[in-house]
């Protein structure tokens, strides 16, 4: 599986877990066994196999391998990393590890 990353400005929260050629995203299993070699699914012809807000893109099968896009939520300022994101190649199964900046950390305001 090759997953590339769609960076996007978001407060929207986005967990993705991986068990063979299926994905969780946000809770929701999207199973993509079925697409044999060299078929293609693009986004939106079937809106129950793709989800709009977090794959974008078709989603493909090239010499058995998954190709597609998720959206990579981040925040106003991201770094680097964030903003421009290393595609995903052959993650494991279980949760996937997408790129976040931390937190933004409060400051403590001291009146004098």
């Amino acid at each position: 599986m090759r997953i590339n990353l769609s960076p996007l400005f978001t407060e929207d929260p986005l967990t993705v877990s991986k068990q063979g050629d299926a994905l969780t995203i946000n809770g929701e299993v999207f199973d993509f066994s079925d697409l044999p070699d060299g078929a293609t699914i693009q986004n939106g012809y079937v809106t129950k196999v793709i989800p709009f807000d977090w794959i974008v893109g078709p989603v493909s099968r090239i010499d058995g391998e998954l190709h597609l896009t998720l959206v990579l939520p981040h925040g106003p300022n991201p770094s680097q990393a964030v903003a421009f994101p290393d595609p995903i190649a052959d993650p494991a199964d279980g949760e996937i590890q997408l790129p976040r900046d931390p937190e933004p950390e409060e400051e403590d305001h001291v009146e004098a």
